[in-house]
Order: structure tokens, then C-alpha cells, then sequence
């Protein structure tokens, strides 16, 4: 017996369940994915208010009063990072770490022209992180997410492309951006533009596919490999920059060899010694590559992709008082869910999460099948015991209401 993953529906499961590809593109799911995943870059005026998400606001918040830390934040000047030393220092009595944000030096860098890059913002800012979950689990690659905010008429870094996809969103200010096509397509992330570097700099100078100066509430998709470079307009540029590290074919045959190899270690002909003497390879490679293809074609690399998958990002926040409280109050009419962003899947008696794996006995089975559905249930119609449990791995979660 097996469940799939819970999930949003992904872009071919329901046109309703895909709100976070419909806000940021004005597109349908399979819209999205027809017409524009992967293929080409894809302009959306207007598609909306996103200061629910992000704002100058939060910027300050993040800079001055979160005792935000490396690599959290970083400086660009002209295309080059600066030094962390130049814009941290320790925060003074009870909190010594010295590499905390000094807001002084860091409101001097950007006085003088530099950019300001807030990194992984799913796991600093709450709005952030709830849409990058929700963006992930509907595209069904993982999301992260930064924030530039670039002085006026200034830019941050030179024409260059990413390893994976973005959508740029626009939040405060207006940026021009100039886009060219890929110089190298679908590059992977072992594949960054510097090994490209005259390439990228001759096609910059070439006619551009997109030149546009993006508003609040413009978006910009950008497959992997497209190339870009922005400049901040006559006023503060601050926007967003959601990176979705893409699965492709290419991790699917690592994790497919990796299996195989090793089944093949428990082979005792592929553990024997090449002869004395050997000449060359040519009569070995033939044995091990007819070896090889047999245990690829037997490979299920099905559960290493799992794994993998939930180790790319992590699960909702869960709050241990609020968690305490719940079991302590624990009865029949206690409200639970499952947690979100586990990407939980029942296997045979086990329930795999990403914060690890749990075996049932058959009876316990048909009720965790029902808590995958991720609706509210009562402990009483699941078994208050089940649910105790549960909730003490951190799989469940009060409910409100």
C-alpha cells in the first residue's frame, strides 16, 4: 500500500490549487507549464500587490533589529562582493557573535553605491516563507528566496545567468532589465556562467530578447541560463528574487547509477581483481559495462529520489509551547492536521517525513491515510493514542478553530 505525497496538486493536478503560479504569472497551471516552464522568458505587468509578501519595511526590520547574521546577507559593489568584515561586527553585551549585521557600516556601503542582498528569506521572513512553501509544493521543485535592494542608479552584478529558475518580482521602486538568450541552455548547477565567461560578455553586447524596467508589482520568469543584468532607476530598487532549483533528468541518472553501483558491490565478480599484466582496459570495461547496464535496467531509484526530495527544504515551522500545549490538552474533540511542507508518503507500514519515519501497526493505517489528505480531524475519530503520538514526532499539529 502507498500514498503519494501531499501536495498543492502540482501545475497538471486542478487549475484552483496553483495560486501562487496564477498570482505571480496571471497564468492557469498548465497555462504556465505549456507555454513558458523552462522555454522562455515571460513578463508580467501588473500581475499584482505583493507588500503583503516583502517591503522597505521589512528590509529595516531584517537589517537593524533582527540581529540578522552571514551568510544571511551580503554586499555587492560593481559587480564584486564585499568583504563580510567591511559590514559586520559583534552586536556588544550578551550577544558577542562578530559576524553580526552592523547597520551603521552596512547603511554607509549603501550610501556609496552598494547593493543590498537579503538571502534565504524562507527562513527569515514569515510572509516569505509561506509563499516559497506553497510555490514549491505547486511546482514541485524546491524554492528560495532573496531580496536586492539596490541604491538608485546603481547595479548590483554584471550580465550573468543562473542554475536555476527565477521570478523577479518587483516590490519597491522601478529596475531596468536587459535579458538576453542562453549562451549555454539548461545549464546545470555544476555549470555557472564564469565557465562561460566571453561567451556571456560577447551575447551582452548583442540586440537583447527583453529590455523593460520592471514596476511594484511586475514580475519577470527567467528559465536557467537566460541572461540578465538590472540597474536600479531614479529611486530605491528593492525586489525579489524566487530561485527554484529545478530537478532534471541529468540528478534523475546520478541517483539511477548510484543505486546501481551499489547493487554491484555485492557482486563478487565486480569485486574481483583486474589481472596482472593488464595491457588495457578494453576486455574489463566489456564485462563491467554489460554488468553495469543489467543492474541500471533493475535499479528502483525511486526511493533515493524521495529522500533527496525531502531534504531539499524543510517543513513548516513548528512552535514547542504551542506543540506542549496540545498534547497536554490532548482528548477526543482536540482538532489536529498534519503538518505542512512534510512531504509525507505511506510506504507498506511506514510513514516517511522530513523529519523522519514512523511504523504503524495495519490497524493504525487507514486513519494515517486519512490525516495525508492535510484537512482538520478530530482526535477522537483517528484514536487520541495515534494522535498523541504523532504529535509528539512533530508530524501533527494543533488545529485552530
Amino acid at each position: 500500500m502507498s500514498t503519494p505525497p501531499t501536495s498543492a496538486g502540482g501545475l497538471d493536478g486542478p487549475a484552483d490549487t496553483a495560486v501562487s503560479v496564477s498570482r505571480l504569472t496571471g497564468l492557469g497551471p498548465q497555462e504556465f507549464a505549456r507555454d513558458v516552464w523552462g522555454r522562455a522568458a515571460f513578463l508580467a505587468h501588473g500581475a499584482g500587490d505583493f507588500s503583503d509578501l516583502f517591503s522597505a519595511a521589512a528590509v529595516d526590520e531584517l537589517v537593524s533589529r533582527r540581529g540578522l547574521r552571514t551568510p544571511f546577507l551580503r554586499v555587492a559593489k560593481n559587480g564584486a562582493t564585499l568583504p563580510e568584515s567591511s559590514y559586520t561586527s559583534s552586536a556588544g553585551v550578551g550577544a558577542g557573535i562578530g559576524d553580526q549585521v552592523d547597520d551603521t557600516a552596512l547603511w554607509r556601503a549603501f550610501d556609496d553605491g552598494a547593493t543590498l542582498v537579503l538571502q534565504a528569506l524562507q527562513r527569515t521572513w514569515a510572509p516569505v516563507a509561506d509563499f516559497c512553501a506553497g510555490l514549491g509544493s505547486e511546482l514541485g521543485h524546491p524554492v528560495q528566496a532573496n531580496a536586492y535592494v539596490t541604491p538608485p542608479r546603481s547595479r548590483g552584478f554584471d550580465d550573468h545567468y543562473d542554475v536555476h529558475d527565477v521570478f523577479v518580482v518587483q516590490v519597491v521602486g522601478t529596475k531596468r532589465w536587459v535579458v538576453h538568450r542562453p549562451v549555454h541552455p539548461d545549464p546545470l548547477r555544476d555549470q555557472p556562467w564564469t565557465a562561460y565567461r566571453s561567451a556571456v560578455a560577447e551575447a551582452a553586447c548583442a540586440e537583447a530578447h527583453t529590455d523593460t524596467v520592471l514596476e511594484p508589482g511586475d514580475v519577470l520568469y527567467l528559465p536557467r541560463g537566460w541572461l540578465h543584468a538590472a540597474e536600479a532607476q531614479g529611486e530605491i530598487s528593492v525586489h525579489l528574487t524566487l530561485g527554484v532549483h529545478t530537478w532534471t533528468r541529468h540528478a534523475l541518472a546520478e541517483q539511477l547509477a548510484q543505486v546501481a553501483l551499489e547493487a554491484l558491490r555485492d557482486d563478487p565478480e565486480m569485486r574481483t581483481s583486474l589481472p596482472l599484466g593488464t595491457d588495457g582496459p578494453e576486455r574489463e570495461i566489456g564485462i563491467v559495462r554489460k554488468k553495469l547496464m543489467a543492474a541500471v535496467a533493475a535499479a528502483d531509484s525511486a526511493p533515493r529520489f524521495h529522500r533527496a526530495q525531502r531534504r531539499q527544504a524543510r517543513p513548516a515551522p513548528l512552535g514547542p509551547l504551542a506543540q506542549r500545549a496540545a498534547i497536554d490538552r490532548l482528548g477526543p474533540a482536540s482538532r489536529v492536521r498534519l503538518r505542512e511542507a512534510l512531504e509525507a508518503r505511506l510506504e507498506c507500514v511506514r510513514l516517511l517525513t522530513r523529519v523522519g519515519w514512523l511504523d504503524f501497526p495495519p490497524a493504525d493505517l487507514p486513519a494515517v491515510e486519512r490525516l495525508l489528505d492535510g484537512e482538520t480531524h478530530l482526535a477522537g475519530d483517528l484514536g487520541v493514542d495515534l494522535v498523541g503520538r504523532l504529535l509528539h514526532a512533530g508530524v501533527l499539529v494543533p488545529a485552530g478553530g
